[in-house]
């Protein structure tokens, strides 16, 4: 293996690199460049980006890209995940209050700096809606709309890096489900996360995290619906975009 980098991604919160790997386009994140959280374990962030395509491969989601370890890297040990460039429309925006496009979840409202009335809105896609769900098993803090990745009908989610975490964090854009019953592959896709978790995770997560996920599974087995945003906890990330 071969990897070379071509760029730093600077909007990025914690070191992210465009590189390749044999000519082959990646996001490299070396754990050195990864910035300190108060309720992340240090130097664990890469590892929960593998964890969420072990995750999503293992049930059979297939929402997040291919994503690896490596530790012979330029900067050292850490994730890489296949490049995903969209090809198709957005499936979330931010538009003038009660314009969003026919069908779609309007989300949360605000006021933009030129004191516009806005809200966030997002399509009511089935490849979309699995993504939700997938968030709900990582428990995913951080679904921001530019983490949504459309190819075709095809969804990807990206930057799971802090996702996991053994108490509830889910922070997301994508609640417009909020309430609706799960369909039979969705619970199908559920128990077999709940199956698998502990085999796809147990390399890259803590044993109190693994047994979070199935925990998970499990009341989304019992509740049978997509839950609600938890009372008094955040429950969209920032800034949402």
């Amino acid at each position: 293996m071969t990897m070379e980098l071509v760029g730093r991604l600077t909007e990025a919160s914690n070191a992210t690199f465009l590189a390749t790997i044999d000519g082959r386009p990646v996001v490299y994140k070396p754990t050195a460049g990864e910035a300190p959280l108060w309720d992340f374990p240090s130097g664990t962030l890469g590892r929960r980006e593998v964890a969420a395509h072990e995750l999503s491969r293992a049930a059979g989601f297939e929402v997040v890209p291919r994503t690896a370890w490596v530790e012979d890297a330029p900067l050292g040990p850490g994730s890489v995940q296949d490049w995903v460039e969209s090809d198709g429309d957005e499936l979330a925006d931010l538009v003038p209050a009660g314009e969003g496009p026919a069908g779609w979840f309007p989300v949360v409202s605000g006021i933009d700096p030129a004191g516009n009335a806005v809200e966030l809105v997002h399509a009511d896609h089935p490849a979309l809606r699995r993504l939700a769900l997938f968030d709900v098993l990582a428990n995913n803090a951080d679904r921001k709309a530019d983490h949504v990745i459309r190819q075709g009908e095809r969804v990807f989610g990206v930057d799971h890096g802090v996702s996991f975490h053994a108490e509830h964090k889910l922070r997301t854009i994508l609640w417009g489900w909020a309430g609706s019953a799960l369909e039979p592959d969705e619970i199908r896709l559920v128990s077999a996360a709940r199956e698998v978790a502990r085999g796809a995770l147990g390399a890259w997560l803590g044993d109190d995290e693994v047994t979070a996920v199935e925990e998970r599974a499990e009341g989304l087995l019992r509740l049978g619906r997509f839950p609600h945003p938890e009372p008094g906890l955040p429950a969209i990330p920032w800034p949402p975009i």
